[in-house]
């Protein structure tokens, strides 16, 4: 099987010999291992006639549209208001072209498969990591040096990429374009990104240690990743995460409303996040969007959002209601434009203080005319649930000690996580008494559906088996379980949850049938019956190959003796078709 299925300006077309991809004894091609981490690099540049431009686009085969070129442009460069004087690194997330023919590998599916929920690609988004300076120099006719090199990739490993931005773009913009390909070419020599392993990655002669997350893991945990030992010499720096922020820095202007802004991210509501710089906006969207963790969030994020940005119209009309979306905004045009939206949080400048922050009351809408308003959440929402003083108190004795941020983030983390857990547990429970008894699953029929999700019986088993049984927390839970049934992230996690329990049906009914005695079954039948039978079973082979069903290899193996066997006690004429037919 080949490793890659190439799309349209895959790396097929960089004319090159296949390599063996050492492991796995499958055909590499040059750049397939580059396209495991990055769709491209992008330079974009300030042209004093057509403004913002990619000059450069690594490597050369990369294909980008025209839609989404001028979509990176803009959201590579922050606002003119914003005043980024040096460097500055941010990331944005912008949707790709529709119709575009998928390049995405086999192998590549498989590894998301193993990944946690919140951390599987989108194929319908890209995301761009930048890296953006922009000093004085009197030689230039604009007075200013600006540029940005920016990182296109579908893997929302937002810590890796910053780390990988921070090691290579002050040395880019020093040394230019062979020293850009000099980076893509170490790329193309790393590891794929594979969930649990721990991987080396170099990169212009420094090597990264680090590790993907996998589902296996419990949530919260994240394996360390050991420190150098003799043998790791070579390693120059241990990453111990891939995608995580830095949570109470992004909290931190917002310290008192965590859990209000915790229930608006769960529900789906739509949420702006009005910032002075991309930096700031794009890591609060970030922390946002993670404070549902372990539950993955199913609506759109844009981590910075421009006037310029191609669904401007769409999430700006008046004429409907604000969608399910989160925002973030630097640009004063917001302030009017996004005035009807519910809930906007207006971000200061993050500095960590050195003080604890002072008690802040949620402001009226109303209040918010520009982006200079004072910093803080601007909402006429109610949270449903009542509000935990002690998380507060010991982030505030956290910053009195002066704890290390690294710390109050766990804390942070720790306190989502169990919120979280405390409000899906219930769900999850029933839910799983959806699920058909193994006794009902027969190998002569059809797999047995799913029991139908009925809001008012799960809303029965919350007197005994609710939230209450893990958190302390009092409050409308009811309330909050009827708004989060309507919500795009219910919707999500309940059409993730019935397709594994779907699969799950279907392998246990493979394990049926691989039980049975099917060749005493298939003597006591017709031909046309047995043959019926035969393809049926080629299918169900196909099927657990194809929807990768969660089936031992030992029962497929069984399963192929009891489809051979079969065809042998057929005649001949027929063993012949039935051994080369494939299947439907």
């Amino acid at each position: 099987m080949a490793l890659w299925e190439r799309g349209a300006g895959g790396a097929a077309e960089a004319g090159e010999d296949a390599t063996e991809e050492p492991e796995r004894g499958l055909p590499l091609l040059p750049w397939d291992r580059f396209s495991a981490w990055l769709h491209c690099v992008c330079v974009v540049g300030f042209d004093l006639e057509l403004g913002q431009a990619v000059e450069v686009i690594y490597p050369p085969h990369s294909k980008l549209t025209d839609k989404e070129k001028t979509n990176i442009c803009y959201l590579s460069f922050p606002d003119s208001n914003s005043g980024c004087l040096g460097d500055t690194q941010f990331c944005f997330r912008f949707r790709r072209s529709s119709g575009r023919k998928a390049s995405l590998c086999c192998f590549l599916d498989h590894l998301d498969r193993d990944l946690p929920v919140y951390l599987k690609k989108d194929p319908a988004y890209y995301y761009g990591y930048v890296y953006f300076r922009q000093v004085r120099d009197k030689s230039l006719k604009r007075g200013y040096f600006q540029k940005s090199l920016v990182l296109i990739s579908k893997l929302p490993y937002i810590h890796l990429f910053r780390t990988v931005l921070k090691q290579i773009a002050p040395e880019y913009f020093e040394k230019s374009e062979a020293f850009l390909e000099a980076v893509c070419s170490d790329v193309d020599r790393w590891p794929p990104p594979v969930p649990g392993e721990v991987l080396h990655l170099p990169i212009m002669g420094v090597v990264m240690k680090l590790r993907i997350p996998t589902y296996r893991d419990k949530p919260g945990t994240t394996p360390v990743v050991q420190n150098m030992h003799q043998a790791d010499a070579q390693i120059s720096m241990t990453l111990p995460t891939v995608h995580e922020v830095d949570l109470f820095r992004c909290f931190c202007p917002v310290f008192f409303h965590i859990q209000m802004l915790w229930e608006l991210v769960l529900l789906g509501e739509p949420l702006v996040v009005m910032a002075p710089s991309p930096a700031e906006s794009s890591e609060t969207v970030l922390a946002l969007v993670s404070c549902i963790s372990p539950l993955k969030y199913c609506s759109d994020f844009r981590p910075y959002f421009t006037i310029h940005d191609s669904e401007f119209k769409e999430y700006t009309t008046r004429t409907q209601a604000p969608p399910s979306v989160i925002l973030g905004v630097t640009n004063p045009f917001f302030a009017k434009t996004l005035q009807h939206w519910p809930h906007i949080i207006r971000i200061g400048d993050m500095k960590l203080p050195g003080d604890v922050p002072k008690q802040v009351k949620v402001k009226k809408l109303k209040n918010l005319k520009t982006l200079d308003s004072k910093p803080g959440v601007y909402t006429s929402y109610k949270p449903y649930l009542n509000k935990d003083e002690e998380i507060v108190k010991q982030l505030q004795k956290g910053v009195q000690q002066k704890r290390p941020t690294e710390a109050q983030s766990a804390i942070l983390r720790r306190y989502f996580l169990e919120l979280t857990e405390s409000f899906i547990i219930p769900l999850e429970r029933y839910v799983a008494s959806l699920m058909p008894l193994q006794k009902c699953i027969s190998p002569w029929k059809s797999p047995p559906q799913l029991r139908h999700f009925s809001q008012d019986d799960f809303m029965k088993t919350l007197e005994k088996a609710g939230p209450q049984l893990t958190s302390g927390l009092k409050g409308d839970w009811i309330g909050l379980y009827r708004h989060f049934l309507k919500s795009p992230n219910f919707d999500g996690w309940f059409r993730s949850r019935q397709k594994e329990m779907t699969q799950k049906l279907e392998a246990l009914h493979l394990e049926a049938l691989c039980n049975e005695n099917l060749v005493f079954w298939s003597q006591k039948h017709t031909e046309v019956e047995t043959v019926d039978l035969v393809l049926k079973l080629k299918n169900k082979l196909l099927q657990a190959d194809r929807e990768h069903l969660p089936v031992k290899t030992d029962t497929l193996k069984k399963l192929q003796t009891h489809i051979r066997d079969i065809i042998l006690a057929l005649p001949d004429d027929l063993q012949d078709i039935l051994l080369k037919t494939g299947t439907a």
